[in-house]
């Protein structure tokens, strides 16, 4: 897969993935081109983030990107064909205080990516929401959940040991007003 100026979240997400995967480098997909990959493009980011196992060496990184067509600028990763850029923000990999994550294989088009399940990818944009009052990320986990199978029960428990079980009120409302709205559409 050749990357270009067209190309999209999914499409860096899933090329860089697949290269770090193929040199032995478990990174593991989140954000907001997480929530691209799971709302099927309709939710743009400019940037794709990887957390990092805390094995992986700095030279070693920069030798995977490379292959990929990436080089290190400062503290992100560019490509001279798309504004696309990758990050890969401190780990560990945790959601809020849940440090317990696993990561799930996502296939397409012949690539690989390591990356938040989607009920995990809904926890991280409402993370964003609980902590910050981040309104763009209570969207983002509403177009989440609208699009994928997600488990309300556990983000449930989770928000309540997040201290934010009103939040996640504010969080069905807004997903069942969501699929109403769909629902009037078809």
């Amino acid at each position: 897969m050749t990357l270009e100026e067209g190309s999209t979240v999914s499409a860096v997400a899933l090329a860089v993935g697949s290269t770090l995967l193929g040199q032995g480098i478990r990174a593991v997909l989140t954000g907001g081109a997480c929530v691209s990959i799971y709302t099927r493009g309709a939710y743009h980011s400019k940037d794709v983030d990887f957390v990092l196992p805390p094995s992986v060496r700095r030279e070693e990184l920069d030798n995977a990107m490379a292959t990929a067509g990436f080089a290190r600028q400062g503290d992100r990763y560019e490509h001279p064909r798309t504004p696309l850029y990758v990050e890969f923000p401190a780990g560990p990999l945790a959601i809020g205080q849940d440090v317990a994550v696993r990561a799930v294989e996502i296939r397409r088009s012949g690539r690989r990516v390591l990356a938040l399940s989607a009920t995990d990818c809904c926890r991280d944009r409402l993370a964003a929401f609980y902590h910050w009052n981040d309104r763009q990320s209570l969207r983002s986990a509403v177009l989440v959940a609208l699009e994928n199978r997600v488990r309300l029960a556990m983000i449930r428990e989770w928000s309540g040991k997040e201290g934010a079980s009103s939040r996640f009120e504010e969080f069905r409302t807004e997903l069942a007003s969501a699929r109403k709205e769909r629902r009037a559409r078809k």
